[in-house]
């Protein structure tokens, strides 16, 4: 296989800019992903990958559950908040303002327009990344006009 053409055809796929978040109660874990899709209507299942030597990976194998913030197309800054250890001072993760998640506690951040929360049904232990499927258990919108950022539009690339 030739390695440049996989990395360019793997890079085409569209992808969105999120900020994965999950707690323990204790313990944290929050960062940029791109790896997240829906998978089923009925019941609302979704999809994630992530680092699987990552805090927040160990966090979701550990509770079960996780939150997915969806960035706008002008909120790249919090995006980049995000792509470094997590910090946690009173109600800022990152330095960013967050509320617990009403159905698993998983830290939703009020800048964001979008968010949903989901309870892990099934997971995938291969690769460099685990895959979480998610039975998505609450949902919310702050704001229905903004346009979510797309990780194209970042100049960023994530795959290949």
């Amino acid at each position: 296989m030739d390695s440049d053409a996989k990395k360019l055809a793997l890079r085409a796929i569209n992808y969105g800019l999120h900020i994965l978040t999950a707690t323990d109660g204790e313990n944290y874990g929050a960062g940029g992903v791109n790896w997240v899709t829906q998978t089923s209507f009925e019941p609302p299942l979704v999809v994630v990958g992530v680092k699987a030597d990552s805090g927040s990976a160990a966090i979701i194998a550990e509770t079960g559950a996780f939150a997915i913030n969806v960035l706008g197309g002008d909120q790249l800054d919090i995006g980049k908040a995000f792509f470094r250890s997590t910090s946690v001072e009173g109600n800022l993760i990152n330095g960013h303002e967050f509320e617990a998640g009403p159905e698993t506690g998983s830290p939703l951040l009020t800048e964001c327009a979008y968010w949903f929360e989901a309870r892990v049904t099934d997971t995938v232990t291969r690769g460099d990344h685990t895959i979480f499927v998610g039975e998505v258990c609450e949902a919310g919108v702050r704001d229905d006009s903004v346009t979510p950022l797309v990780l194209r539009d970042t100049g960023m690339n994530y795959g290949g």
